[in-house]
C-alpha cells in the first residue's frame, strides 16, 4: 500500500500536473520537500512523547520507539534540506541561505542526530534513554519556530500554502497529490519505525530464550 501510495502520487504530481505559472516545471520537487518535512516534524513529535514516556513511566517500549524514530526523522529531514536547496536554486538563484526557517531545520537534523549519538555514546540503556529523552523534549521548542518563522521572521519561504481552516493556496490540480505524497510518507514514516523497533526488540532480547527460538526458526 505504501509503495503504490508513493508510485501513484510521484506519477501524477510529476507528469499529469501543470507548470507552475511563476516557477515553471522546477515547484514539482514539493512532491518530495515537502512530505519529508511534514513528517520529519511529525517524528519529531512522535520522539518527544515517547521520551516523555519512557522519561516518567520508565516503559521500555516508549524507550524503543524514541530510539527507533530517530534515525528515520534525521533521514526525512536531510531529505527535505537537500531538496529544498535543489529547489531554492532556480527559485532564489543559491543553494543555500541562513533564512529562519532552513536554519530551525537544521537545528532539528543536528536534534535528531544528537539522539543517534547519545544512544551510542552510552552503554548503560537506562542512562542514554534519559538523556535522550531529555534532549527530546528541551527541542522541542525548535518546532514552533519551524512552523512560525516565517511569520515572525523575514523569510525567503513562502507561508503555508495548505490550511486546516480557510482556502488554500495551491490549486487543488497539485494540492491532491502533494496531500497523497504526504500520506505516503506516513505511511513509510510508520513502517520505518515499526522495522527499527522490532529490530532493537530483539537485539536487546537477544540472549533470552524466545529470540534463540526465533533465530533457530528462521534459519531452518
Amino acid at each position: 500500500m505504501t509503495v503504490i501510495a508513493l508510485v501513484v502520487g510521484m506519477v501524477w504530481g510529476m507528469l499529469y500536473t501543470a507548470p507552475d505559472f511563476r516557477q515553471g516545471n522546477s515547484y514539482r520537487i514539493i512532491y518530495i520537500h515537502v512530505p519529508a518535512a511534514v513528517v520529519a516534524l511529525a517524528g519529531y513529535y512522535v520522539m518527544a512523547i515517547a521520551g516523555a514516556v519512557s522519561l516518567i513511566w520508565k516503559m521500555k517500549m516508549a524507550d524503543i520507539a524514541m530510539k527507533s524514530c530517530a534515525p528515520i526523522g534525521a533521514a526525512l529531514t536531510f531529505v527535505a534540506l537537500v531538496t529544498g536547496a535543489i529547489w531554492g536554486k532556480p527559485t532564489w538563484g543559491t543553494w543555500w541561505v541562513w533564512d529562519a526557517r532552513i536554519t530551525s531545520m537544521l537545528i532539528l537534523l543536528f536534534l535528531y542526530l544528537g539522539v543517534v549519538a547519545l544512544h551510542e555514546a552510552y552503554d548503560n540503556k537506562e542512562a542514554a534513554g534519559k538523556a535522550c529523552a531529555v534532549l527530546a523534549l528541551v527541542g522541542t521548542v525548535n518546532i514552533p519556530i519551524i512552523y512560525k518563522s516565517v511569520d515572525w521572521w523575514y523569510s525567503l519561504h513562502q507561508p503555508a500554502s495548505i490550511k486546516f481552516t480557510g482556502e488554500s493556496s495551491i490549486d487543488p490540480s497539485m494540492l491532491y497529490p502533494l496531500l497523497l505524497m504526504i500520506a505516503a510518507f506516513y505511511l513509510m514514516f510508520t513502517c520505518a519505525l515499526l522495522m527499527n523497533m522490532r529490530a532493537e526488540i530483539l537485539e536487546r532480547e537477544r540472549r533470552t530464550k524466545w529470540v534463540r527460538k526465533l533465530a533457530e526458526g528462521e534459519g531452518q
